[in-house]
């Protein structure tokens, strides 16, 4: 049942995204007009305290009239290391530096429509800074004990995709 891309063109494009329209060949033979959205990499990072606490962004997404717990995350520039951009966001975000970065996970958050990949990376220790650089990204930065999220997963506190399977994985880790 594998769909085949034949060619696709671009009918929107900025900094940010493409919007791409695919000639998609499907199995029985049909073809189908397919919009898609290619996106630049996402890095994502969290430290886990001693206290096995999490930390985490309480903030508002305007595109879905939405409060919820996340991850620091944010674009990869051109030519950046994917941990670097890692380390970068969570330091601009919370005001805490991470200590040595391990890979968590990479999903694919939207992969029916969108070619995006978020790159999760963990430490166990993190270093404070100062104030967070991007203040304006979130009403609070807490650190959440790791034992509470899948609570806040099951009552919609954590709506993102990305952040809930970052969550769970750690829990699993620490936790078995």
């Amino acid at each position: 049942m594998r769909w085949k891309n034949l060619g696709e063109h671009t009918v929107y494009e900025n900094q940010w995204l493409r919007v791409n329209l695919a000639d998609v060949l499907l199995p029985d033979g049909r073809h189908l007009d397919h919009y898609l959205i290619r996106l630049r990499p996402v890095a994502m990072a969290t430290a886990v305290n001693e206290r096995n606490e999490v930390l985490m962004l309480w903030r508002h997404r305007f595109i879905t009239d939405s409060w919820g717990w996340e991850l620091a995350a944010g674009v990869v520039e051109d030519g950046e290391d994917l941990a670097a951009a890692a380390a970068r966001e969570m330091l601009e975000e919370t005001g805490w530096r991470p200590g040595p970065l391990r890979h968590l996970m990479t999903v694919e958050p939207s992969n029916g429509l969108t070619d995006a990949r978020h790159h999760i990376y963990w430490s166990d220790s993190a270093a404070y800074a100062g104030h967070p650089e991007d203040d304006f990204e979130s009403d609070k930065r807490e650190w959440v004990p790791l034992k509470e999220t899948p609570d806040l997963i099951a009552a919609g506190e954590v709506p993102a995709a990305n952040t809930a399977a970052a969550l769970l994985m750690l829990y699993r880790l620490r936790f078995g």
